[in-house]
């Protein structure tokens, strides 16, 4: 068979006759064959041109088969070369130990039988072959190793690049949601204190102001409840929130939860039917999570049905769980939107009127929440038009846990002093800072306003004070310098709150770093200032 791929095969002897024959013996192999009269002959050609075989007599002058083998695997290059020795005369075993101690793989004795002569060589230009093809296939296999190394290593730079680049858009992103915290409530509290200085006052005479008010309240509480959820949720997915666990009784904070979503069931106009099983149910959790759970499922329930709807609330207790299951009967769940409907800023169909319709955060922040107090929340629907129900379930708590009541709950049964109390407000937001004073003002206390950090210590200096209201974004010098030298310089009791549109974890930590006695987010009800400013601090 002829083939593509020839191979060198040298042919050694001092006498032309042996080479004709063994040319003739071998011409059928289709190989390249070189004939060489002498062993410095064949060194040349060596030296030239890659050979496979060597087949060469043992008994030529100047240079024998013995010498020329050994030189032959002296060099580097044909250290595996196959080499074949013919003789007639050193056929001896001793013969054969020293010509494979040269280098030779075969020897071959005269007279030469041409069949297996050709198979020998054959066996030796095969196995050349596939040596060749296997280093050849190594070599490409290395290559392409090497080549896959290499974009494996691309791809993993690029992954950190891409890592960095989340991790600094995260960032962006915690630092834009505190900003817009910042800015949104900066202006709802003059918003909410002004609509408390309304409620205060006689508006019975106008209906139609009474009615103003109402909006105002709701919506500012709307608006509030959105720039809360948002904040929350960031603050859950980066494992920001700590839970103040205590047992909680269920039904007690079912009706607190039902009285946060009034307003909003009330102006919607649904009927809401409420049924709680009357045995002792309880959880070990956060009160306040556990009220945002619940609340934000009959918030759900109102905004996505037409007015005038009705809302199921049902607590039971579930094998060895407590069962809390909200239903609506409005727009309902299309099937393939029911998977995605706790995912952030998931909404499905709005309705027409759906003008309270939210930013879709609440379920997300329910379910992260609801699994923060080792529970589960899921829901089901028939489809369009056929309403909702969705069914938290919250690990019962044992009966026989001991009772334990937070420090916050403590400090809220301390009853309220009465006591008229000279109150600093600090804030460069002046519509802010006026309608506060105003509301401590008809509320018997004596107050100062200043509308930066300067004024504010002159005031402090001037008045000693013992409650200071404090804004930390002020101009120049900020609320947590102004705390440090509040510190610094009054060593009577002064409690300083902070006051703040900035709520995140590290805030909180600043502010206490800095001397506060408390942090407050921005819109505060006037309920938890008026508590604040006659009750002792609340670290």
């Amino acid at each position: 068979m002829q083939r593509t791929d020839k191979v060198n095969i040298l042919l050694v002897d001092d006498q032309p006759g042996k080479l004709l024959a063994y040319e003739a013996m071998l011409g059928e192999l289709g190989e390249n064959l070189i004939k060489a009269n002498s062993g410095r002959e064949a060194l040349e050609y060596l030296l030239k041109q890659e050979i496979t075989v060597v087949l060469m007599d043992v008994s030529m002058p100047e240079l024998d088969g013995f010498e020329l083998a050994e030189i032959i695997h002296e060099h580097p290059r044909y250290q595996k070369t196959a080499i074949i020795f013919v003789s007639a005369v050193h056929i001896t075993d001793v013969d054969r130990l020293k010509g494979y101690q040269s280098g030779a793989v075969d020897y071959v004795s005269v007279p030469v039988i041409p069949e297996l002569l050709r198979a020998k060589v054959s066996v030796f230009t095969e196995l050349y072959r596939r040596k060749h093809d296997l280093e050849r296939l190594t070599t490409g296999l290395e290559q392409r190793v090497a080549e896959r190394t290499v974009e494996l290593e691309d791809a993993v730079l690029q992954q950190r690049e891409l890592t960095r680049q989340l991790q600094k858009a995260d960032r962006h992103k915690d630092e834009f949601l505190a900003l817009l915290g910042h800015e949104l409530r900066n202006p709802l509290a003059p918003v909410r204190n002004a609509v408390a200085l309304m409620r205060m006052s006689d508006t019975s005479a106008d209906p139609q102001l009474t009615w103003c008010v109402d909006v105002i309240e709701r919506q500012a509480n709307q608006l509030t409840r959105l720039v809360d959820d948002l904040l929350d949720v960031s603050r859950v997915s980066r494992g920001k929130i700590k839970l103040r666990q205590q047992p909680v009784e269920i039904a007690t904070m079912v009706h607190a939860a039902v009285e946060v979503s009034r307003p909003l069931i009330d102006e919607r106009r649904h009927t809401l039917d409420i049924s709680i099983a009357e045995c002792p149910m309880g959880v070990l959790g956060d009160a306040a999570r556990l009220t945002q759970i619940v609340a934000n499922l009959l918030n759900n329930a109102a905004k996505y049905q037409n007015e005038g709807g009705r809302i199921e609330l049902r607590v039971s207790p579930l094998a060895g769980d407590i069962e809390i299951r909200v239903r609506d009967y409005g727009i309902g769940i299309a099937p393939e939107m029911q998977s995605e409907v706790f995912e952030m800023f998931s909404q499905g169909e709005r309705m027409p009127d759906m003008a309270q319709g939210g930013l879709g955060i609440g379920l997300s922040l329910v379910k992260k929440l609801v699994e923060l107090h080792g529970g589960t929340v899921h829901c089901w629907s028939d489809g369009s038009g056929h309403g909702a129900e969705f069914t938290v379930l919250l690990p019962l708590m044992d009966a026989h846990e001991p009772d334990a009541t937070s420090e916050n709950g403590d400090r809220a049964k301390r009853p309220a002093s009465g006591q008229r109390q000279r109150v600093l407000v600090v804030d460069d937001n002046r519509d802010a800072a006026d309608t506060l004073a105003a509301l401590l003002r008809l509320s018997g206390h004596k107050v100062s306003v200043a509308h930066d950090g300067l004024r504010g210590l002159e005031l402090a200096a001037a008045e000693h004070p013992e409650i200071v209201l404090l804004d930390i974004g002020l101009p120049g010098m900020d609320g947590y310098e102004v705390c440090r030298r509040l510190r610094a310089t009054h060593t009577h009791n002064m409690k300083i709150i902070a006051m703040t549109g900035y709520g995140q974890e590290r805030d909180r930590h600043r502010a206490h770093e800095a001397g506060f006695d408390t942090h407050t987010v921005k819109p505060v009800d006037y309920a938890t200032i008026l508590n604040l400013v006659t009750q002792s601090p609340v670290l």
